[in-house]
Parts: structure tokens; sequence; C-alpha cells
């Protein structure tokens, strides 16, 4: 299933700030209304912004549609440790 996921072409499209699909997902890591981490087949995508939800999930194909406002994406080769330390660090602030 991996070698099948990997092939998979990464693509975002964005549509007027309010609807996303993400293309090349293999897994979504992490999500609430304020932030999505999903690891896709380019590295760990982290979207941020508001009222952020599911949409459409197809595991199969490796697509996520969302819906939101979406105020950044941004790549890290590997975010579960940088996701780890934001959790502590807002627990401690």
């Amino acid at each position: 299933m991996d070698k099948e996921i990997a092939s998979f072409n990464h693509n975002i499209t964005i549509t007027e700030r309010k609807n996303l699909v993400v293309s090349g997902v293999k897994k979504i890591d992490n999500f609430d209304n304020q932030e999505f981490l999903l690891e896709t087949t380019m590295g760990y995508l982290t979207i941020k912004g508001t009222d952020l939800e599911i949409i459409k999930l197809d595991t199969y194909q490796g697509n996520v549609s969302l819906k939101g406002k979406f105020n950044s994406l941004s790549y890290s080769e590997n975010t579960k440790k940088e996701k780890e330390d934001s959790i502590f660090s807002k627990l401690f602030k």
C-alpha cells in the first residue's frame, strides 16, 4: 500500500481561501478546528486557520477536502516532534 500511496501526485488547491483540497495524503496525524497536520508524499504539511473541518476524506486515493478560513500552510520534514513540543509549550505557558 505504501508504494501505491508514494506514487500519488501531491497537489493543493485553494478556492477563495475557504475550500482546500490536498492530494497525495498518506495520513492525518492530528487535527482540530484551528490546525491540521497531514503526512503527505512530500513531507508533513501543517494547515492553520479558523473553523477548519473535514468535508471529504478519501483514504484510498489519498485526498482530503477541508473547509474554513485558511491562514497558513507550511511543510517540514519532521513535524511529529515539533507538534509534541508545541503541545507542551501551550500547556506550560
